[in-house]
């Protein structure tokens, strides 16, 4: 099974629904993957797997921000980015 680094940037809609799919409150810290890429740059990432790739994407605000906008359609629960975290706000207080 090949592995892939993604930016948010390059995501396509199969790789963004399948993100939504298994993150549909949003990520959080036991999600995130930790490595070090060639140029021993720190990446925080989270991963998607089809049959035959697993996707290691990586976290930003902006990864958030597009989960939400690509799923906004389908969910009624408000969501914030408070440190490049996805998190529910609660609206019944």
């Amino acid at each position: 099974m090949k592995r892939v680094i993604v930016d948010y940037k390059k995501l396509n809609e199969d790789i963004l629904n399948l993100l939504v799919e298994k993150f549909p409150d949003g990520y959080n810290d036991k999600d995130i993957i930790s490595f070090r890429n060639q140029h021993n740059e720190a990446i925080e990432a989270v991963e998607v797997k089809t049959n035959d790739t697993i996707y290691l994407v990586k976290i930003s605000k902006r990864l958030a921000d597009s989960m939400e906008s690509f799923d906004s359609s389908d969910v009624d629960i408000p969501i914030a980015v408070i440190d490049d975290q996805v998190k529910e706000l609660d609206v019944d207080k």
